[in-house]
């Protein structure tokens, strides 16, 4: 199937769907929504983009799909960087999907360069409004961008759109200890709040998914791959464009709150399969909708 022609779907988001900056409007995950378009050079939003690529065995081995390349879903794709790499290493049919237009077409430039394009597609709509049919996908794929619509609600969303013996992996921020500091607890209050590993499981299973594997990821990452580049890109920005300065002070606060308190919070990596086949009736309508 040319799943190029996929591009089709890439209608505007669906009436009522809206930006993360709306639904949380304190959002301080790393690059938030509303601050990336001033750093359209940095890493992308999340700390260690290639650790859960490094540590877990190849993407394609993840579904048994049972096609010779498996199609994947790269939900908030940024731009393109795991799509780049799930379509030259695991030789997939890539759909990349973000509502940041820049990065899409960064991402289609690069694929060309590559000679990819016939493996990538990107489409620009809302992640909890994905214009796909059910068991479109043998892998779904989100590193750093779940938080858009909170974990539990992205679970139960994309859970209809995976294949049987389909898979999704997908990052998550997540509490690392039972008692963290006075300024952490307030810091994420305010911007997503977190859940330990343990409540982050069973919002899975209440979705209808068994965590066959969780990938903490390490401090190391934190910085060689997110906070050095982003301080660089701070340090040379321009405070007096438009919504700048806010965007500075911003994740200044964030790095500063990560060298004093990162041993309280992590970024960890899940792989989950439905408990059931997609589509035999066993939770394929999971119970009441999580909180997020």
């Amino acid at each position: 199937m040319p799943w190029v022609g996929l591009q089709t779907y890439g209608q505007p988001p669906a009436q009522g769907a809206s930006p993360a900056s709306e639904r949380f409007p304190h959002d301080t995950s790393p690059i938030p929504t509303r601050h990336r378009r001033h750093f359209r050079a940095a890493p992308q939003p999340a700390p260690a983009r290639s650790r859960i690529r490094r540590d877990h065995p190849p993407p394609a081995s993840l579904a048994n799909h049972g096609r010779p390349r498996p199609r994947v879903l790269d939900v908030g794709c940024g731009p393109g960087r795991a799509a780049l790499l799930l379509a030259a290493e695991a030789d997939a049919h890539v759909v990349a999907v973000d509502l940041h237009q820049p990065f899409l077409d960064e991402l289609a430039g690069t694929a060309a360069e590559q000679d990819l394009s016939e493996r990538i597609s990107t489409v620009n709509c809302s992640m909890d409004r994905l214009p796909f049919p059910d068991h479109s996908f043998d892998i779904i794929w989100a590193e750093g961008a779940v938080y858009n619509i909170g974990f539990g609600t992205a679970l139960q969303a994309w859970r209809r759109l995976l294949a049987p013996n389909g898979v999704l992996v997908v990052t998550e921020i997540e509490w690392s200890t039972a008692t963290p500091a006075p300024p952490t607890k307030t810091f994420w209050a305010g911007s997503y709040p977190l859940r330990t590993t343990e409540e982050n499981r069973a919002a899975a299973q209440s979705a209808g998914y068994r965590v066959s594997a969780h990938y903490p990821l390490p401090e190391s990452d934190w910085w060689d791959e997110y906070y050095t580049l982003l301080s660089e890109r701070l340090d040379t920005a321009d405070p007096t464009r438009p919504g700048m300065a806010e965007a500075i002070s911003t994740q200044r606060e964030e790095i500063a709150l990560r060298r004093e308190y990162g041993a309280d919070y992590r970024y960890a990596g899940y792989v989950l399969h439905p408990a059931h086949p997609v589509g035999t009736g066993s939770n394929d309508i999971p119970g009441p909708r999580p909180d997020r």
